[in-house]
């Protein structure tokens, strides 16, 4: 009895260590969809995208892209441009005036234009949505197929001055 269980616990505890070398690109559904409500006044739920894979560029305005990464965006959303992809900015920062990390709609609309941002911005305030999808830091980019499964891992820890068509287009290559 004593080996049987000893048998049975060590075969747990090996599928549980085994289980964390599983792809990192696992599909989680997004509980209870999400909204962004867009600087144009419109909004954007997950309710309206299906069919569509979605790609977010998360980024704030006191932690912004890299010019490099900017322009990456704006090349991947007009490579992928009628494929069935969209791809949008989304604002982390707050929308409330007491809060450090404050912008209003007008300051992220300049934000927008100085920096060339020519995609349809959303606001997801104090960064609540995108904690489901998991990320962790920004500037990162939420990747949600076309079910409306985010993508697992986000990707983060992004090279500023790397090239995101690549290593992002890799990962839309499986989704299509």
């Amino acid at each position: 009895m004593k080996n049987t269980r000893f048998g049975i616990t060590a075969l747990l505890t090996a599928a549980i260590l085994f289980a964390g070398l599983a792809p990192a690109r696992a599909a989680v559904a997004v509980q209870d969809g999400f909204s962004f409500r867009g600087l144009d006044g419109t909004t954007v739920s997950s309710n309206g995208l299906n069919g569509k894979v979605v790609v977010l560029a998360v980024a704030a305005s006191w932690v912004p892209m890299t010019r490099a990464q900017s322009t990456g965006v704006a090349k991947l959303a007009a490579d992928y441009a009628g494929r069935g992809v969209v791809v949008y900015w989304l604002f982390t920062d707050s929308e409330n005036a007491k809060s450090k990390n404050y912008a209003s709609d007008d300051q992220l609309k300049s934000f927008a234009s100085r920096n060339g941002i020519a995609l349809r911005v959303l606001r997801d305030p104090d960064g609540a949505a995108v904690k489901k999808f998991g990320v962790t830091q920004v500037p990162a980019f939420v990747i949600i197929d076309k079910s409306g499964n985010a993508v697992r891992p986000p990707v983060e820890g992004i090279d500023p001055e790397g090239d995101l068509t690549e290593s992002l287009g890799q990962r839309l290559q499986g989704l299509l």
